[in-house]
């Protein structure tokens, strides 16, 4: 597998604005990992994934069960070294191409 590049992100509570689900009610975060392989192109989809977290792109608010939460956002993200592409996982020789076009 060799070495990879983990970006961590950690959203706390806070409460929602305009735009989100239920304006002004308080959502619940999380913690939320997603690796890269760590090489040339990795390292370039890390640069264009911190410009969208930066952005706002990265994360939405959905409503589970009468609850607001943190959830990914459209940006597709590997949270697993297995499983393929079905599980958010590599082996996926596509998802660098694929995530820098989304990007």
């Amino acid at each position: 597998r060799g070495t990879a590049l983990q970006p961590l992100f950690k959203m706390s509570y806070s409460c929602s604005k305009v735009g989100h689900p239920r304006p002004g009610q308080p959502y619940k975060g999380g913690n939320f990992c997603a690796l890269l392989p760590d090489n040339k192109e990795g390292l370039k989809t890390a640069k264009l994934l911190k410009k969208a977290f930066e952005r706002g792109l990265t994360f939405q608010i959905k409503s589970c069960n009468g609850e607001e939460r943190v959830t990914w956002g459209l940006i597709p993200h590997k949270t697993s070294w297995d499983g393929g592409k079905a599980r958010n996982g590599y082996p996926d020789a596509q998802y660098l191409r694929e995530v820098g076009t989304v990007l």
